[in-house]
C-alpha cells in the first residue's frame, strides 16, 4: 500500500499544477510551519504546502500578518522543506518585503529560495506589484499570486469580511487576474470572495486557482491547518470545515500527563532505567 493516499507520488512541480488543472484533478494545499507537521500531511498526501505569513498568527500569536519578518519566514520554510518529499513548497513573501521596489523584492525572493530551497514564493496584489511580479519572474522564480481578501492589506481594508462583492471592485480582480496570469504566474490564489466570481476567474484563466473561502468550482482549496484541525476553537468562519479536534485532544492528554506526574503515577518502574 502505498504511503499517499494518492497513486501519483511523483514531486509536485508548478509545472504539475497545471498539468492538474487541465485534468481537471482537484489541487489540496495546507499551510505548515514546521518540520514534524510538515512530514505527517506529506504523507497523508497534501499536493502543496504553503509556508503561510499566516505563521505570525498561528506560531507567534499575533493579532495580524504584518510583524513577522523575512527572516523568520526562512526560518519556518527550512524545516517545511526538510520535512517534504513529494508536496510543493510555497513560501509567503510577509509585508514590506516586496512593496517597496522592485529591486528589493527579487533580492528578497532569490534569499528565501535560496536559503530555503523552496519551489515557489508567493505574493499578494494584483496590477499594483506588477514591477515587482515581472522582476521576480525573469529571475527565474515561480510566483504563486493572491486576490481578494489580502491580510497584509487589513489596515486599508479595516475588515476580514468578504471581498469583491461590488461590481467595480469585481471587475479588478478579473482584471487583476488575467494580468498576473499573463506576466507568468503559476498559479493564483483566491480569498473570500463570492463562489460566482471565484468561479468566473477559474474559468478566465490557464493557471489554477486555489480557493479558501472562494467556493467549489475553482480548481483547488488551501486552509489554515490548525483551523481545519480544530486546535483553535474560537476560529469559526464559514468556510472552514474542521476534520479533527485537537483542541480537546492535547487538553485531555496534556491534562492527563500532568496529573499522572502530581501523583507519582509517571514514570512507572518500566519507563525508567
Amino acid at each position: 500500500m502505498s504511503k499517499y493516499l494518492v497513486e501519483d507520488t511523483r514531486k509536485v512541480t508548478t509545472q504539475r499544477f497545471g498539468e492538474m488543472k487541465r485534468k481537471g484533478e482537484k489541487i489540496a494545499m495546507l499551510t505548515a510551519y514546521d518540520y514534524t507537521t510538515a512530514s505527517i500531511m506529506d504523507a497523508a498526501g497534501v499536493d502543496a504546502f504553503l509556508v503561510g505569513d499566516s505563521a505570525s498568527n498561528v506560531m507567534a500569536g499575533n493579532a495580524t500578518t504584518l510583524p513577522i519578518t523575512v527572516d523568520e519566514m526562512i526560518y519556518y520554510a527550512k524545516g517545511v522543506v526538510r520535512g517534504v518529499k513529494r508536496a510543493l513548497v510555497v513560501v509567503d513573501m510577509p509585508f514590506g518585503s516586496y512593496q517597496v521596489n522592485a529591486d528589493e523584492a527579487v533580492k528578497n525572493a532569490i534569499r528565501i529560495m535560496k536559503e530555503t530551497n523552496a519551489d515557489a514564493v508567493k505574493m499578494e496584489g494584483g496590477e499594483e506589484i506588477l514591477p515587482a511580479v515581472r522582476r521576480i519572474l525573469d529571475a527565474g522564480i515561480p510566483i504563486m499570486a493572491h486576490l481578494g481578501l489580502t491580510p497584509q492589506s487589513i489596515n486599508k481594508f479595516g475588515t476580514y469580511g468578504v471581498r469583491a462583492k461590488d461590481d467595480a471592485e469585481a471587475a479588478k480582480l478579473l482584471a487583476d487576474a488575467k494580468l498576473l496570469a499573463d506576466a507568468g504566474c503559476f498559479a493564483l490564489v483566491l480569498e473570500k470572495i463570492p463562489a460566482t466570481l471565484a468561479e468566473k476567474v477559474a474559468k478566465s484563466i490557464e493557471i489554477p486557482v486555489i480557493g479558501i473561502g472562494a467556493g467549489v468550482n475553482v480548481d483547488g482549496q488551501v486552509l489554515v491547518y490548525a483551523d481545519m484541525l480544530g486546535m483553535n476553537a474560537d476560529f469559526k468562519p464559514k468556510f472552514l470545515r474542521r476534520y479533527a479536534d485537537l483542541n480537546t485532544v492535547i487538553t485531555d492528554a496534556v491534562g492527563s500527563y500532568v496529573s499522572d506526574v502530581k501523583a507519582c503515577d509517571f514514570p512507572n518502574e518500566n519507563e525508567q532505567y
